[in-house]
């Protein structure tokens, strides 16, 4: 059975054609711009019978370059890709090396071409005269520089796969092996530095070459052109596409999303800001995280609050209705029933109230085993707390009943309360005192025994709605244990 590919070796085989036809395309267009401006200019023009040698002997060089080009280019493929092949983590160095490609062959082409530079033009002067050798090694010298900057901007654009893989594993961090401002600088040369120089040694003394300079001043002005506009384009979408992406991602956590993820796939300042920017929506996704998990064990409105104002020890005095819900007979249930079964049954109850009271706008406060205390009017104030309150007690004991796994007992009153942190500066928790809390407690247990299972004191109805009053009926004093005066109460209509 043949043995499969690497999942990577595609892409790395693209890139490394991409690198191969990058390396040699360049080189072969360069020299060709590098002869036709030489044979304009009529350089070397002193070599006599030894013209031959000199085509010649650039052939080989250029035969040579390419070979010792490629052979240098996998040299460095084979040191910098071995982990990016067999998709294993980078080390360090590893992603050092692949961050620096786009240099390492701009600093392979620039070797070559400068070598070649020196040695032509040397033979030039050995050939011919001195002229010949400046003529001769300004021109390869000008065609080596507009190569070697397009061949940094392409291979950035070619490496993209393997460095957005190493930043991946290894953000942009510490000097920086590529920067914007390089980019800058090189498209600035390819589209105006080299172009201007080549005019400037075209058209001044000491007037290398023997001919007129239009030609050649034509052809740097379209070389100008042409490779200008090249390098713009590659600067422009070295540039312009990642920031586009940071608009569109910036814009979507505006809007609330924190499932955004920039690709990190710049070595440059741009891709700092890349990681930057997924660093930041990681921050806002853990404060929602950690905002859900708050709200969730105090109350989204208590979080709110402790949010808008701060953790101190403060609060005030409201006018609150208290609803206190608790389950008849529990100590049974729990002396016959397994732990587990009892803690299911707690916590469908318990959903049920927690459902009907924030439907009503109305905060669970805490549980207490199997017990809760809901607060109609703190932290958030309602219009109408009372009724509210009223409204909710129906439709847990409506909900309860129509589960039937448990019964309970709700007790409902009104009446000024302390609403705020209570606690230390290093442990508090949001909660109510007063009066009013204690009888909803009190009249819990009453209601336990009564048979719609809810008791309200006459403070509650009076301040609810006439359509809600309509729906109670009065049940009778009651002496609430701790209290002095009797409390009157009301159950619901049958």
């Amino acid at each position: 059975m043949r043995e499969s590919l690497p999942p990577r070796f595609p892409l790395l085989l693209r890139t490394s054609l991409g690198f191969a036809a990058l390396g040699i395309g360049s080189s072969v267009c360069g020299s060709g711009v590098v002869f036709v401006l030489l044979a304009l200019q009529d350089i070397p023009h002193d070599v006599g019978e030894h013209g031959w040698t000199m085509v010649i002997s650039s052939a080989g060089y250029i035969v040579f370059a390419l070979l010792a080009g490629s052979l240098w280019t996998a040299l460095l493929q084979r040191r910098t890709a071995v982990w990016f092949l067999f998709d294993r983590e980078p080390s360090e160095d590893e992603v050092r090396r692949a961050l620096r490609i786009p240099v390492d062959l701009a600093l392979v082409s620039g070797t070559l071409w400068l070598t070649g530079a020196l040695v032509l033009g040397g033979l030039a002067w050995v050939l011919g005269s001195l002229w010949d050798a400046m003529g001769v090694g300004l021109t390869i010298f000008l065609g080596g520089l507009t190569t070697v900057g397009l061949t940094y901007l392409l291979a950035e654009r070619l490496a993209r796969p393997v460095m957005a893989l190493a930043l991946k594993a290894r953000p942009p961090e510490g000097t920086l092996s590529v920067t914007v401002l390089t980019r800058l600088v090189v498209t600035w040369a390819l589209a105006s530095g080299v172009p201007m120089l080549g005019v400037l040694v075209a058209v001044l003394p000491p007037y290398l070459g023997t001919r007129d300079p239009t030609p050649s001043l034509i052809l740097l002005a379209s070389i100008g052109l042409v490779i200008g506009a090249i390098a713009t384009a590659l600067l422009a979408r070295s540039v312009a596409s990642p920031l586009h992406q940071l608009k569109l991602a910036l814009d979507r956590v505006a809007r609330g999303r924190t499932d955004v993820h920039v690709p990190v796939d710049d070595s440059s300042e741009i891709g700092r800001l890349q990681a930057s920017v997924n660093d930041m929506v990681d921050g806002l996704r853990e404060q929602d995280r950690l905002r859900d998990l708050f709200g969730r064990h105090v109350g989204a409105d208590v979080a709110r609050h402790a949010l808008e104002y701060g953790a101190s020890l403060s609060g005030d005095v409201r006018e609150v209705t208290a609803l206190f819900v608790d389950v008849v007979d529990s100590t049974a249930m729990a002396y016959g029933s397994p732990p587990v079964e009892v803690v299911r049954k707690l916590n469908r109850f318990f959903e049920v109230v927690v459902d009907a009271v924030g439907t009503h706008g109305g905060l669970v406060n805490k549980f207490q085993g199997d017990a809760a205390l809901c607060i109609f009017g703190a932290p958030t104030r309602l219009a109408d707390p009372a009724t509210a309150a009223l409204q909710a007690a129906r439709a847990i004991r409506d909900s309860v009943r129509e589960a039937g796994e448990l019964d309970l007992g709700i007790g409902v009153a009104s009446g000024p309360v302390f609403a705020g942190q209570l606690g230390s500066s290093s442990r508090f928790e949001y909660t109510v005192i007063g009066d009013a809390v204690n009888e909803a407690a009190r009249l819990t247990d009453h209601a336990k025994g009564v048979r719609h299972r809810i008791l309200a004191s006459q403070a509650v109805i009076d301040a609810a709605t006439t359509t809600e009053r309509e729906l109670w009926r009065r049940h009778r004093r009651l002496q609430l244990r701790g209290r002095r005066q009797p409390t009157v109460t009301f159950t619901p209509r049958s």
